[in-house]
């Protein structure tokens, strides 16, 4: 994804009704449906929206969530089945951009807002029910095809219909699906230090992947204690 890409928002959706998950997660949010006209966006959110799970859901860094219409079609063709806006409890359906490929850091302008790609979407149980697919986290994760978390940098409101503009990608170029799998730690070692924006939770998602990988960050830190220092670095 580069400067100057543009895909445009299929459908806005929020918050049709709540749902009663079995088990301890209780009730959820994750029933979300367009609605017509243009939205609000807010530093929380969408208006019309709201999360119940405030403890491992919402927040600044995690107040709009995105996903691509075309990763929507294959996962259809899988299932057989249309998964329709709002299916994966997106806020924002989008078409021409690919979604879950973008930087972490990288800025959109959609209308007049102006959003901050966060995180990935992580699957949890909620998903799983709302799905009814079998062993359908596992085979999320597998596909890696998250969708993203979006801040917000420019509150403002969106409508269907509205290109979707980078305007600004980091250069460390680390995406959304690489922060996800933590394939390469490496890679996930300059996101600690290079993107300043990243949250208190995708610094605990890095560390869970170096922990699952203690060879790998060792080897990391190993290089980092054997670099040369930077010139003009402060100490």
């Amino acid at each position: 994804m580069r400067i100057g890409d543009r895909g445009e928002v299929l459908a806005v959706c929020v918050v049709h009704a709540d749902l009663e998950v079995p088990g301890r997660v209780g009730r959820t949010a994750i029933d979300k449906r367009p609605v017509a006209g243009r939205v609000a966006v807010r530093a929380l959110g969408l208006d019309g929206d709201h999360v119940c799970d405030t403890e491992h859901h919402g927040g600044v860094h995690q107040a709009v969530y995105a996903y691509a219409e075309e990763d929507a079609r294959r996962w259809g063709a899988e299932l057989g089945r249309e998964l329709p806006a709002g299916w994966f409890g997106e806020n924002l359906r989008i078409v021409g951009l690919p979604v879950s490929d973008a930087v972490i850091g990288a800025r959109w302008e959609i209308g007049d807002t102006l959003l901050e790609v966060s995180a990935p979407r992580v699957p949890c149980a909620t998903f799983q029910f709302r799905s009814g697919e079998q062993q359908w986290v596992k085979r999320f994760t597998l596909r890696s095809d998250t969708g993203a978390y979006l801040r917000v940098l420019t509150e403002g409101t969106i409508g269907a219909g509205d290109p979707v503009t980078v305007v600004h990608v980091p250069e460390h170029g680390i995406t959304v699906r690489e922060l996800f799998t933590g394939a390469d730690l490496d890679s996930l070692a300059i996101l600690l230090t290079d993107e300043p924006t990243i949250s208190d939770d995708v610094r605990m998602q890095i560390e869970r992947h170096m922990r699952r990988q203690p060879n790998a960050a060792r080897a990391a830190a190993r290089r980092d204690d054997t670099a040369e220092p930077s010139f003009g670095a402060q100490p």
